[in-house]
């Protein structure tokens, strides 16, 4: 179990358990005020009536001694009904055959060495509960005589009339829910599988003591922590082009169709467009920001011939008698799968590759 205790008050928080008179013993819970219990609230009807793991164990064993040349299949999940195995191969003296990841996962848990992974060396085997089914039940048996156990406290269909249902829980039954609420008498039970509303059968055992509300003010060490976070972020400039791109990401990209392409194509036949027209910047408003106007113009900017034709041009809008190409026209109409294959890395090498064929030329 998890307890918190804080400014929000007193919380426990079960998990999957299953209730003994013993856990009273526990001086963490004894005479602690609980504001808000967390219950594991599997069994929680009055019809789930439970016997206890130990009287379970002794009906699995019962049932077991009754098929003295069977072979023992026994459906677990990943985790649980462990207790249940340990007891019944120390019962028995068998080794209990389990699959690799499961074998390790019992040295995990450092569980009595009774597991093996090795096949034939015990007659009784635990499996994923999903293999306990009709096929698997005459497949086993057709190799040799088998019955299969289902430690379980849900109600289970049984496809064949080898597979026994055993009510072994590793959840509390309804009586000892009962037994543990009014025990710790908290001031409010919230359970914890969904749908399972079942606060009517504790009512009688709350706490009636005031509890304590949850306080949902940021402490003032986390605010200040969180504001200088966020100021860091705004003074640190991102790349435009990547920025860019992470806003739009949610979004998606819509591209035009190409018919769409075709009729804007159409707008501009009769205009005539320079051989070579250098953009040295993918923003502006027709699509970059330093668009020339011209072939010589662009070759004087990036000669450097002309002093301060960088910063002239910079200011300069875009002239309208002409259709932008080269870098815009290249990358920002380039489809979305192209783009897909590249990151932003290679994405911005491609960039510099084109400036510096630019002024290479």
């Amino acid at each position: 179990m998890f307890l918190f205790e804080g400014t929000f008050g007193t919380i426990l928080y079960t998990g999957d358990f299953r209730y003994s008179s013993s856990m009273q013993g526990e001086p963490v819970l004894r005479g602690r005020h609980i504001d808000r219990l967390y219950l594991d609230n599997t069994h929680c009807h009055p019809q789930r009536a439970l016997p206890s793991r130990q009287l379970a164990t002794r009906q699995a064993a019962h049932l077991i001694r009754t098929h003295p040349q069977h072979h023992v299949v026994i459906g677990v999940y990943s985790l649980g009904k462990e207790t249940l195995l340990v007891d019944l191969a120390v019962e028995f003296s068998t080794w209990v055959v389990v699959s690799p990841w499961r074998l390790e996962q019992m040295r995990l848990l450092e569980l009595p060495n009774v597991f093996t992974s090795e096949e034939g060396a015990g007659w009784i085997r635990a499996v994923d509960v999903a293999e306990i089914r009709w096929d698997t039940l005459v497949t086993w048996n057709m190799l040799h005589p088998t019955i299969a156990i289902l430690p379980t406290g849900r109600p289970v269909k049984v496809t064949h009339p080898k597979i026994h249902p055993i009510p072994y829980s590793d959840h509390s039954s309804f009586l000892e829910l009962c037994e543990f609420v009014k025990w710790l008498k908290p001031c409010s039970v919230i359970p914890i599988v969904k749908g399972g509303m079942c606060q009517a059968y504790f009512q009688k055992y709350l706490s009636s003591a005031p509890q304590a509300l949850p306080d949902f003010q940021i402490p003032k060490p986390v605010q200040e922590s969180v504001q200088q976070e966020s100021k860091r972020k705004t003074l640190e400039p991102l790349p435009l082009l990547r920025r860019d791109t992470h806003h739009s990401a949610p979004r998606g990209v819509v591209y035009e169709s190409p018919e769409k392409s075709t009729e804007k194509s159409e707008e501009f036949r009769g205009v005539k467009v320079p051989q070579q027209n250098y953009c040295e910047s993918a923003f502006c408003s027709k699509g970059c920001t330093y668009c020339h106007t011209g072939k010589e113009k662009g070759k004087e900017a990036l000669s450097g011939e002309q002093p301060g034709a960088a910063s002239a041009v910079s200011q300069a809008p875009a002239s309208d008698e002409h259709f932008p190409t080269g870098f815009a026209e290249q990358y920002l109409l380039t489809p979305l799968n192209v783009l897909k294959q590249n990151s932003s890395q290679k994405f911005d090498k491609l960039v510099e590759d084109f400036f510096r064929k630019g002024e290479a030329s």
